[in-house]
């Protein structure tokens, strides 16, 4: 008998233009003063502006706190939690990528707990409750939305996660006309990093990789894999933008329950020392590591190829399938004009050693991943990557 735990967001909207109806939607959720916490740049572009006035004709005060960065910084999360207890807010909104959310989530919770950041660290340690939290993603990438996790950048480098269901959000809200004009860059690499939320779910070592994860990990690719280069030559196509929200979501709801593993573990080095978005850091490593993977997953790995590349289907042989998978996923990622290699993304030959030790520190992603990876194997990787 399969045991398992599936946590998700209670209630999910998805409907194009949702957006502008946020207050009918949720503004007796939120009550009568809410923190909207977002990026500057979304600000600038005025895409919060339908949300903020539907939310404006619905309560009485709305704080707005747009100075989210990408892999948000402690320092970042203190000054809007600051922020929202001066201000008393009674509910919060997080819309943006997924550093506005992840800001939000803890905001959210420590806002409605006043617990100590530093004993909330890690898997189940949260407690709550949290206020009420409504979560609006305007990319179609990390799945934030529906999961139960927040990264937070410590110091210079580091990065910590709070994991908990607490901090799934009371309604997600998937609006496609937000996306409509993220460039081709960062709807190829969101994309990518909403694929490797589904492959890394469906080959989970975790004790709590289930049948429904796996189920959404593979319609997440049947709707990510058929839409993503669509969604990157035609900005303005709804159905495609919509597919890629959904299929992001999708794969969101699987990894939230079986976690992902060792791509994801490679990729924090290259965000958290460099900066290069974390969608990219993704892709970057992407193929490297399911070869490496390879050996003990090839069967997983060829029952989801033709999810995500219906043209594999006439491939015969698991591990043959295996490799063309992979194969269809770097040629997908030159495709959609990523770099391909680390010297790319203007890393260094020597700060591999040193991102291979950070590597190793993500102990909650290595563990889940199907063949396990030691510090050399992790050079190894990075110097395959580079």
């Amino acid at each position: 008998m399969t045991t398992f735990t599936f946590n998700t967001t209670k209630s999910i909207v998805s409907r194009p233009g949702s957006a502008s109806e946020l207050g009918q939607i949720a503004g007796s959720l939120l009550g009568s003063s809410i923190l909207f916490i977002t990026d500057p740049g979304l600000r600038k572009l005025g895409l919060c502006d339908p949300a903020l006035a539907s939310l404006q004709t619905a309560t009485s005060e709305v704080t707005i706190f747009d100075e989210v960065e990408a892999d948000p910084s402690r320092e970042t999360l203190e000054k809007t939690i600051d922020i929202g207890r001066d201000k008393g807010v009674t509910g919060v909104v997080g819309f943006g990528g997924g550093s506005s959310q992840d800001v939000a989530k803890l905001a959210a919770l420590i806002l409605g707990s006043n617990e100590d950041l530093d004993e909330v660290w890690g898997v189940a340690n949260a407690k709550g409750p949290r206020l009420p939290l409504v979560l609006v993603p305007t990319t179609a990438g990390t799945g934030s939305e529906v999961t139960p996790v927040s990264i937070i950048t410590v110091g210079n480098e580091e990065k910590r996660g709070v994991s908990s269901p607490v901090i799934l959000p009371d309604i997600a809200l998937l609006d496609a006309e937000l996306t409509l004009d993220l460039p081709a860059a960062i709807t190829a690499a969101t994309g990518i990093d909403a694929i490797v939320h589904a492959i890394e779910a469906y080959a989970s070592t975790n004790p709590n990789n289930n049948p429904i994860s796996k189920m959404l990990a593979r319609e997440a690719l049947r709707l990510l894999g058929g839409n993503i280069e669509k969604a990157v030559a035609e900005s303005q196509d709804i159905e495609a933008r919509s597919a890629m929200l959904l299929g992001s979501m999708l794969a969101g709801q699987a990894f939230a329950n079986s976690p992902v593993a060792a791509v994801h573990a490679l990729a924090y080095p290259i965000g958290g020392t460099f900066h290069v978005p974390h969608g990219l850091s993704n892709a970057l490593m992407l193929p490297h590591v399911l070869r490496f993977n390879a050996p003990n997953a090839w069967n997983a790995y060829s029952e989801i190829a033709v999810d995500a590349f219906p043209r594999l289907k006439d491939i015969e042989g698991g591990q043959a399938r295996c490799a063309a998978f992979i194969d269809a996923l770097a040629e997908l990622s030159e495709k959609l004009g990523l770099p391909q290699r680390l010297r790319d993304a203007d890393i260094p030959q020597e700060a591999l050693e040193k991102m291979s030790s950070d590597a190793m520190l993500q102990t909650r992603l290595l563990v889940n991943n199907p063949r396990e990876i030691t510090q050399a194997d992790a050079l190894a990787l990075y110097t395959a990557a580079w």
